[in-house]
């Protein structure tokens, strides 16, 4: 592996490699949010697990410890579900952020798995720009990895989905309770298609519109494979890495 853990590191193994002008990178991934019947509340953490894992193995990159906690609304009300207000997550990203600007990291990445924490990575990324003149980078997994796109075949997908069980099925298939999936798109199929943004819950009240979720799933994770997810994992990858060497070509080209 060409990168490290920052946990493992001690703190003058650590400054070296701040020295040094290493990527550092802050993954966010929740350890504990509703994915359905049958994969476990830990699916975004074991995503940005992976994801920074298979980073790291090819670039000489710094992983922070994995942000554990976000703004993740549409889930607040399923039990186990941990979530977070907009201004406690958004607080807790300008600290962890600010403090490795304090300890005189210039290069700095996050990688987020969730959807309803891209709006407020992006503002906070921004205002960090605004007032320490540090650019960070964010990479969201809403745009990673469309090359796998075409391997997927659910009508629609969102949450607990084809894509994600697949992912799961690639990493670690033991938290799986495959026996448990089944397709889910409650009504959004029906919804209108417009240019508007709306706000979503999840809900498994019958009478929920658009919000419904009989599972807590948007998609058919029947349909996923560990192919599949190995596949999606790879273009993700290289989506990241591309992405690095771009914006950082000196940074991800040091010695280990």
């Amino acid at each position: 592996m060409k990168g490290v853990w920052l946990e493992d590191l001690t703190w003058p193994e650590a400054k070296e490699w701040f020295d040094r002008g290493a990527v550092v990178v802050l993954p966010i991934g929740a350890a504990s949010k509703e994915h359905g019947h049958h994969l476990p509340l830990c699916t975004d953490y074991l995503l940005a697990r992976a994801m920074a894992e298979r980073l790291a193995a090819v670039l000489p990159v710094v992983v922070a410890p994995i942000l554990p906690f976000g703004y993740y609304p549409a889930f607040r009300h399923y039990p186990g579900s941990q979530h977070l207000s907009p201004e406690t997550f958004s607080a807790l990203l300008k600290d962890l952020l600010g403090g490795f600007i304090d300890q005189g990291v210039r290069n700095l990445a996050v990688l987020n798995t969730g959807v309803s924490t891209e709006p407020l990575v992006n503002v906070q990324l921004r205002e960090l720009y605004e007032t320490t003149g540090v650019r960070i980078a964010g990479a969201h997994i809403s745009n990673l990895g469309r090359a796998a796109d075409v391997l997927f075949e659910q009508k629609l997908g969102g949450h607990g989905d084809e894509h994600e069980t697949a992912m799961i099925m690639a990493i670690d298939p033991a938290r799986l309770r495959a026996e448990k999936a089944v397709p889910d798109y409650g009504n959004m199929i029906e919804a209108p298609k417009t240019v508007f943004y709306l706000p979503a819950v999840f809900s498994g009240e019958a009478g929920a519109g658009i919000d419904f979720s009989q599972t807590g799933v948007r998609g058919d994770p029947t349909l996923a494979t560990r192919e599949k997810g190995e596949e999606a994992l790879d273009a993700i990858t290289a989506d990241l890495v591309d992405g690095l060497r771009a914006l950082f070509p000196d940074a991800v080209s040091i010695s280990s």
